[in-house]
């Protein structure tokens, strides 16, 4: 592995020295490829055009995050940000590298989550569109459209990821790898009028196993804080630490979201049907919501009480997107007409 990250490393440094000045490119790239991006993006742009398509973005996106937890606990996967300095193999010759305010993440390396749950998702939508197009052109090359971007967008963010330091490229692969067939299998199997107490029951499934698991390898001994150590320890600013980025803070968005997803279809059982105007107006309403949602600021002490309230946050973001905004569009709309 170490010749694998020493290359990893070398085409970083040519990557930062060739494209330094798109670093802001690159950081909305990462952005974009975030896995919370799922939830406040691309689900609720998702489920303004089809309903089925929002729904498969939102579980597939939270399954595929908390298996990409699973493997990154049994990987115990190297971030190049940390592995440079812990190495001690460039003591008399530092790479030419420099961090950003999206390196230092705190989770082990390896798969990539960004890669892996932006090919999850976007596997879902872009099947969606492409099946869409064709059956409105019949039209092999236009329905091939989507798929390409696709592909684009899965390099450029596993690109944007080797640039800021925070993946191998051998990470980033195997993410999109994985990602590209947990779409394919995930997307098929979409929790449609599933009740609640699937979601409910799903979701604490997933939160007690993954605290069992947590403190099963505890019991024998491996520390799974040894990432937090090491992003802590080598990280060029202390505020670019975040506890957002923390395992277990991927482990309440995900069991948030899937609670959130089933209380939604519970209260509003296969959504309100409303006009293509409507429609654009709660999605512009729903983003906004989220917008403010996500900008909550919630205290990190104790850390307790920051992994509650980031879970209360989203089983929030499907209410806003599925029942409050479209619901009071609906209500608004229907008395118009009358």
């Amino acid at each position: 592995m170490e010749a694998l990250h020493t290359q990893g490393i070398r085409i970083a440094e040519s990557l930062q020295q060739r494209t330094i000045s798109q670093t802001d490119l690159w950081l909305l790239v990462t952005h974009l490829g975030d896995p919370k991006a799922a939830f406040l993006l691309v689900f609720p742009f998702t489920y303004f055009i089809s309903k089925r398509a929002g729904v498969a973005v939102i579980w597939v996106a939270a399954i595929t995050e908390w298996l990409n937890l699973v493997f990154k606990w049994m990987l115990f996967g190297e971030r190049p940000f940390w592995w440079i300095g812990e190495s001690g193999l460039f003591v008399n010759k530092q790479p030419q590298v420099q961090q950003f305010s999206s390196t230092c993440e705190t989770g082990p390396g390896s798969p990539s989550g960004h890669a892996m749950v932006t090919a999850a998702v976007w596997w879902v939508v872009v099947s969606w569109l492409g099946s869409f197009l064709y059956s409105r052109t019949h039209s092999v090359v236009v329905s091939a459209v989507p798929y390409l971007l696709y592909v684009l967008m899965l390099v450029a963010v596993g690109l944007s990821r080797i640039f800021i330091l925070a993946h191998f490229p051998h990470q980033v692969i195997a993410g999109s790898i994985t990602g590209f067939i947990l779409g394919i299998i995930l997307g098929r199997r979409v929790p449609e009028g599933r009740p609640l107490l699937f979601f409910f029951m799903l979701s604490t499934g997933l939160l007690v196993c993954t605290v069992m698991l947590h403190a099963g390898l505890q019991q024998l001994g491996i520390n799974l804080s040894w990432s937090i150590a090491l992003a802590k320890k080598w990280c060029s600013h202390a505020k670019w630490i975040r506890l957002d980025t923390a395992p277990f803070s991927s482990l309440t968005r995900d069991c948030g979201a899937l609670l959130g997803l089933g209380m939604a279809q519970y209260w509003r059982p296969g959504g309100f049907s409303l006009p293509w105007a409507p429609r654009a107006l709660s999605l512009a309403v729903s983003s906004m919501g989220l917008y403010h949602v996500h900008r909550l600021p919630l205290p990190v002490q104790p850390q307790g009480l920051f992994y509650g309230l980031f879970f209360v946050k989203y089983v929030i973001v499907p209410q806003i997107v599925m029942v409050l905004v479209p619901g009071v569009v609906h209500l608004l709309t229907h008395r118009k007409k009358d």
